[in-house]
């Protein structure tokens, strides 16, 4: 299922490349209009480059969602889910099978960032040692926000279900601190927002890595919601999963 799951991904390039190109874009348009946002008093940083690469990790991630829900809402509905039904495998199998190829996905995306990054002038301030904790957290993420595309699937058996979570994924990034640090944030009722928001500790944790370096408190709070979301979300697929194999 690993093996499928990572050649599904190769043979369907029109699935893959908008989750690697469209961060990328999105990441040199606000860029490019709030590159002036390093002159306001308290910036982190005088590199916005190195401020906005951050969010563009959780943004493939959110693809994770769409393409890991996807994936499997066509196993159900060609009606390839009911021949693995039918066989020993595992559920614990089949959904570690199924996110095999986002992992892959989302280690090629964050080499990919990274290598842009750094040929646009960004810092890395954690240097090759924060690239290896970059990439277990990055996985760790795709695991968790691929885990809420399958409950979708599994739950509705559906593309179009799955697909339409992707605008609602979307206003968790925008709502977060994505654009500004939280502290800047000058509206009361977005600092709140983007506060309670967990994807902007997600955000927050992986620009620790290029802008600080070491921050314990910003790296304990990424790993941590990261890790809960992959536990909750995966524990909630497996009885999903349970559930849908149970009416076959």
């Amino acid at each position: 299922m690993a093996g499928r799951s990572v050649v599904r991904l190769v043979r369907q390039p029109a699935a893959v490349v908008p989750s690697v190109i469209f961060p990328l874009f999105l990441l040199a348009v606000n860029t490019g209009g709030l590159n002036t946002a390093t002159q306001i008093p308290g910036f982190p940083t005088d590199s916005y480059i190195t401020f906005a690469l951050g969010f563009t990790f959780i943004q493939a991630a959110i693809f994770s969602t769409m393409n890991a829900g996807q994936a499997l809402a066509q196993d159900i509905e060609n009606g390839f889910f009911s021949r693995l039904v039918l066989t020993p495998m595992r559920p614990s199998a089949l959904m570690a099978g199924q996110l095999a190829g986002l992992v892959m996905l989302g280690q090629m995306q964050a080499l990919l960032y990274i290598a842009v990054g750094y040929a646009t002038g960004a810092e890395f301030e954690a240097g090759l040692a924060g690239i290896v904790v970059l990439a277990v957290l990055v996985s760790i993420i795709s695991v968790g926000f691929g885990g809420i595309g399958l409950i979708m699937a599994l739950r509705t058996g559906s593309g179009e279900a799955v697909q339409g979570m992707f605008p609602l994924m979307f206003v968790l990034l925008f709502f977060s601190s994505m654009a500004l640090p939280r502290d800047l944030i000058e509206q009361d009722w977005f600092r709140f927002l983007a506060t309670i928001n967990p994807v902007s500790y997600l955000i927050e944790a992986i620009r620790s890595l290029m802008i600080t370096g070491w921050d314990p408190e910003a790296l304990g709070l990424g790993f941590g919601i990261a890790i809960v979301l992959a536990v909750v979300t995966i524990t909630i697929a497996a009885f999903s999963l349970r559930g849908r194999m149970l009416k076959k």
